[in-house]
């Protein structure tokens, strides 16, 4: 990207929080109570999205941190950590929601990434923020750049989940864009109508 794409792109620390918001308000939208179809949905959708989201932090945040925070606690706990919720993902992944097991198994999901966030939102955020304060476009705008090459390898699994977690909202826009599109055919190829 460009300087000026550079300086007009979140900074990086703006980027994970905006991560940290979507994955803690999909956590909201699970209900033990909800269909099967649903329930896997969230969690399909709430788990790809951690997954982007820790390999973005691997790939580009924490080793830019790691240049300026030496010997940081919070810091050298953050990859296992996401080892840890990659393996409950796992897990879920395996058992599926018609089993007893994935309710228990989506909570402890939670309070993984909820922990995880605490410490990112109190400490390695603001640290980042203090000690990459020149750097932090530049580094948004490789998280964006990168971010978008891995949604590129998921279109399928992410317009799935996607549908099953907001399936009113899915259906609202796929009428308005099947209505819209209509307006723009020809004549010859609409769908006649008995009062036409």
């Amino acid at each position: 990207m460009t300087d000026n794409a550079s300086s007009m792109s979140p900074t990086i620390t703006a980027m994970i929080r905006l991560d940290h918001m979507h994955v803690l308000a999909a956590f909201h939208r699970y209900h033990a109570s909800s269909p099967w179809w649903r329930k896997r949905a969230i969690v399909n959708s709430t788990c790809a999205a951690l997954e982007i989201h820790a390999q973005l932090e691997e790939e580009i945040f924490y080793p830019a941190l790691n240049g300026v925070l030496t010997d940081d606690e919070r810091l050298a706990k953050s990859r296992p950590e996401h080892d840890e919720m990659r393996a409950t993902i796992s897990k879920l992944r395996a058992t599926g929601p018609e089993n007893a097991a994935y309710d228990g198994l989506f909570l402890q999901l939670m309070r993984e990434v909820m922990h995880h966030v605490a410490d990112e939102e109190t400490v390695l955020l603001p640290a980042a923020e203090r000690a990459l304060k020149n750097e932090l476009r530049s580094l948004g705008t490789a998280m964006t750049r990168r971010r978008l090459q891995l949604l590129g390898e998921r279109p399928g699994e992410i317009a799935v989940t996607t549908a099953g977690t907001f399936p009113v909202a899915t259906l609202l826009l796929g009428s308005v864009l099947l209505l819209g599109l209509t307006h723009y055919l020809p004549k010859s190829r609409r769908v006649r109508h008995a009062d036409d």
